[in-house]
């Protein structure tokens, strides 16, 4: 958690300037539902949320929808929470915005408030395949694999082409130990969408459960040529080669040391890779590599890591950025020794020096002669960031949002220190800043907020 003290406030937020008539002729909407569907979330979510300023007294649902769906997809489900819940609010029936909160709220593992959505949904619209197929995966992640079951059955018989339903059917089938209809549905998914590397690791793991360790490796090594990332799949490889006494690699493939090995190596608290490993290091005449592997297989499956929340180091360049960001957008005033300009752009050079004390102390002055300088409390917010003083920092910080409610970057610094502090109210303010444009805030939350 330490590391989080030592934080760096990336990328600056680029402010464009337009004219005002411009403005109200620009149907933010529009611009809003295309860059949506292309793709451009950021840009779709500043365009919703200029459109809802605009018509703040007579706001469209289908602004905050629009908004709501491209904080979803920048992974901010928290903040498309409550762009939904307004949605709903202007429109009791509108069926989309319940299955996109509940979706929103399916990615924060509150499968139960989702499953009430999807429920809302389907009696709005009962021939809406996403609701079923929703309300599926939500029932399955609880572990009702049997509703689950049903619900993929009604998706199907509204949308027999929709690969992930009939893969999620494969997936609800293996876990009722029906591995051959399992393995015909994954046969469906793959004949749709023959490059998703997960459902030829799924239909290779129900072939393995049913001892056809050949065909499954031949899924697995399939999985890897696609997507060679998953640690997954070279364990579940080296499990199969295992069986097929395959232990070390000839002609120039991989044998099971070598695939644990590449699991061990991806993902290095894999218990079962070590596991796996240690059986072929007996089984190679190795036993006191075994039981290295024996042992760490034990140490990890014993031991619960802590969650590391953000790890990003406070370095002299990125402050820089972020700094040099800030000053850019303020004009030289006349030169007098008792300005507050002269103190704050004093203390900012310092700060760009390494001297966060002593940058503080020239925030200090510019503040006293001007109480309502706003990026005076947010620099000294981040001086006091970097000498460890957080709570102060977030006091700062606020300072700043209280004199420009608008003011993205202090959002998504108080975000950070929060979280550091484990806050998770630091999440909202994250959503609050990549709201109000600062792209990069949308990284933490993906990492750290759901």
């Amino acid at each position: 958690m330490k590391h989080l003290y030592k934080i760096l406030f990336v990328v600056i937020l680029s402010v464009s300037t337009t004219d005002c008539l411009a403005q109200e002729q620009t149907d933010y909407l529009e611009l809003g539902l295309t860059q949506n569907k292309t793709g451009n979330y950021a840009e779709a979510l500043r365009n919703f949320s200029l459109e809802i300023e605009k018509n703040a007294a007579n706001p469209n649902p289908n602004s905050f929808y629009g908004r709501g769906f491209a904080k979803y997809n920048l992974k901010d489900y928290r903040g498309a929470i409550l762009d939904f819940d307004k949605a709903i609010e202007l429109k009791p029936t509108y069926f989309d915005a319940f299955i996109a909160r509940g979706q929103s709220y399916s990615k924060q593992e509150n499968h139960k408030v989702a499953i009430q959505d999807y429920n809302e949904a389907i009696r709005l619209n009962p021939l809406e395949a996403t609701a079923y197929f929703s309300r599926g995966i939500s029932k399955a992640k609880l572990a009702n694999h049997r509703g689950a079951l049903s619900d993929f059955n009604k998706s199907l018989e509204l949308n027999a082409e929709y690969a992930p339903c009939w893969a999620a059917r494969g997936e609800a089938k293996a876990h009722l130990s029906d591995y051959k209809g399992s393995i015909e549905d994954f046969d469906k998914a793959i004949e749709i969408s023959p490059k998703r590397s997960n459902y030829l690791s799924n239909r290779g793991f129900s072939k393995m459960k049913l001892a056809d360790y050949q065909a499954a490796l031949k899924d697995f090594d399939e999985a890897i040529k696609l997507s060679p990332e998953n640690p997954d799949d070279w364990y579940h490889a080296g499990f199969c080669k295992t069986q097929l006494e395959n232990y070390r690699g000839e002609n120039g493939e991989k044998g099971a040391l070598e695939d644990f090995s590449k699991a061990i190596e991806m993902d290095p608290a894999k218990a079962e890779a070590y596991y796996g490993r240690g059986f072929v290091k007996s089984k190679l005449g190795d036993p006191r590599g075994a039981v290295e592997d024996y042992t760490k297989a034990a140490e990890i499956g014993n031991n619960e890591a802590a969650k590391i929340m953000y790890d990003t180091k406070m370095t002299k360049a990125l402050l820089d950025e972020l700094r040099n960001g800030i000053q850019d957008k303020v004009k030289i005033a006349t030169f007098s020794t008792e300005r507050a300009e002269v103190y704050f752009n004093r203390g900012s050079a310092k700060a760009k020096s390494g001297d966060p004390k002593q940058a503080m102390e020239d925030y200090n002055r510019a503040i006293a002669l001007n109480p309502i300088y706003a990026e005076a409390y947010f620099f000294r917010g981040v001086a006091k960031s970097n000498l460890g003083d957080q709570r102060n920092a977030i006091q700062d910080c606020s300072n700043a949002i209280k004199l420009n409610p608008k003011y993205a970057e202090a959002y998504y610094v108080r975000g950070i220190i929060k979280l550091a502090l484990g806050d998770n109210t630091g999440c909202m303010d994250l959503s609050k800043s990549g709201e109000l444009g600062y792209n990069q805030a949308y990284q933490v939350i993906r990492d750290h907020c759901n």
